[in-house]
């Protein structure tokens, strides 16, 4: 393969990357670095299979022009802000669907036959099928984010089918471990190192959700694209298992050791769209001989440890 990665400096996106490389693919590395970080690129940069691109998913001309000569493009460039999206309504159009459209349409321009998609377990709203599969009737959405990624699925499938194209959509969980940026894990450690003795929780503390590590999570990428080999293949990604964000807490706070006080806002949701049971059927996946090797507090504890080694990256997030 030659690969084009969209947001390759982000927490995704740069872990992929690297498996790219190490994989002997040459990857084209495509970012605005609007959120993303350039210390990320730091192994890949010195990678004689490896260009980066400076430039914005939102530039048709410019991405078109640096996407010639690949041949598959990864698309993970997103703003993934779910929990603000009803502040600035705008940029999940932007970020997930007109960016999504200008990459099938410089993938056109270049004939470039093959799309990997980033989407969300957020599409299906609040599920009343749980786990929740992927031919899941589909409620009600309830989040920006969700809708634009949604959107985004459904270009992506219009051309494949009027194209010739072919697509992998990924609908995740919430990913975890190194390079992870955002999410409960850094705003409790970022919390936890302002006041240790007090941490305020969005909601009732109840929230059931599912939680995948990064490395599994392009472990899956992999194996679908070897395996599956339909016009389009949409497949879910998680783990069996689910957690309170109490647990969660849990864990974190004992592995840190500390006893914060526990400031509830209440409720059995921490903002609008805030899914309060987040479980996705993944046996699609699995079937393809794919399983995760991390469980969801193996993943909370490592990602904490790397937020622990590279506190650098919240200072750069307030």
């Amino acid at each position: 393969m030659h690969a084009f990665v969209t947001g390759a400096a982000g927490f995704i996106g740069s872990n992929l990357v690297d498996r790219l490389l190490e994989q002997g693919h040459p990857v084209v590395g495509y970012d605005n670095f609007s959120t993303g970080f350039r210390p990320f690129l730091q192994s890949a940069s010195t990678h004689a299979n490896f260009r980066l691109c400076e430039g914005d998913v939102l530039d048709l001309e410019g991405m078109t022009r640096v996407m010639r000569g690949t041949d598959i493009v990864f698309h993970l460039a997103a703003n993934a802000d779910v929990r603000f999206g009803l502040q600035h309504p705008r940029k999940d159009l932007e970020q997930n669907t007109i960016a999504t459209f200008n990459v099938l349409e410089a993938m056109r321009a270049n004939a470039v036959g093959r799309i990997v998609f980033s989407s969300t377990g957020s599409i299906y709203g609040e599920a009343d099928i749980v786990p929740t599969p992927e031919n899941a009737p589909f409620p009600v959405q309830t989040s920006l984010y969700g809708a634009s990624k949604l959107a985004g699925e459904g270009l992506i499938e219009a051309y494949c089918e009027g194209f010739g194209m072919r697509g992998w959509i990924f609908r995740f969980v919430s990913i975890l471990g190194p390079r992870y940026t955002h999410g409960h894990v850094f705003d409790f450690y970022a919390q936890l190192l302002d006041h240790p003795s007090r941490l305020d929780v969005l909601g009732n503390g109840r929230q059931r959700k599912s939680y995948l590590h990064v490395q599994d999570c392009i472990d899956a990428m992999g194996c679908a694209l070897r395996m599956a080999e339909n016009k389009v293949n949409v497949f879910n990604l998680g783990t069996d298992e689910y957690c309170e964000v109490n647990d969660s807490i849990g864990w974190m706070t004992g592995h840190l050791g500390v006893k914060p006080a526990l400031a509830y806002s209440g409720g059995d949701r921490g903002w609008v769209g805030d899914n309060p049971f987040i479980f996705l059927d993944a046996s699609r996946i699995r079937a393809l001989g794919w399983k995760p090797k991390y469980s969801i507090r193996e993943s909370v504890i490592e990602t904490l440890d790397w937020l622990s080694k590279n506190q650098w990256v919240l200072v750069s997030r307030r």
